[in-house]
């Protein structure tokens, strides 16, 4: 009977669910390569969390300031995480909070001066670091990863 059950599931799967598999557990791993190394360096070489690196890049990416359920919403993280990292860059004078111009009752988050400064420091040595890590695959098969990965968030978005 044993046997029966693992044919029952083996004919439900076909060469494109395993390769699938295969596919999204690769760039899984890949991901994880590298996000383990840029988190282990943004710590020893500027005493910095992944998160609070991933808030500054949004916060330089709109100088205006963005509210903190956009925050949470572009991290992909609850409102709790994102309220605990602006606390604590808060205290550094990396970002501060302003009135949302559009809701009195409601802040947004900006990066001060020290905070764009440290960023654009951390930001490019951040460049380099994948720069080095990525730098024994050829330019031509990084253009086509880049094409392959557009081509298949397109059809992640229109899939039902």
């Amino acid at each position: 009977m044993e046997d029966e059950e693992q044919l029952d599931l083996a004919s439900r799967l076909t060469n494109d669910h395993h390769q699938s598999l295969k596919l999204w557990l690769r760039m899984l791993s890949c991901t994880v390569k590298i996000e383990n190394e840029i988190r282990s360096r943004l710590r020893a070489t500027f005493g910095i969390t992944l998160p609070r690196f991933d808030l500054m890049a949004q916060l330089e990416r709109y100088p205006q300031g963005l509210r903190m359920g956009e925050l949470s919403k572009r991290m992909m993280v609850t409102g709790g995480n994102v309220t605990g990292i602006t606390d604590q860059l808060e205290q550094e004078k990396l970002v501060v909070r302003v009135p949302d111009p559009k809701d009195g009752r409601a802040y947004s988050v900006k990066l001060t001066s020290a905070g764009r400064k440290a960023f654009a420091t951390m930001a490019a040595v951040h460049e380099g670091w994948l720069t080095e890590m990525l730098q024994d695959i050829p330019g031509a098969d990084k253009a086509q990863l880049l094409e392959l990965l557009s081509d298949m968030k397109q059809k992640l978005r229109t899939a039902p």
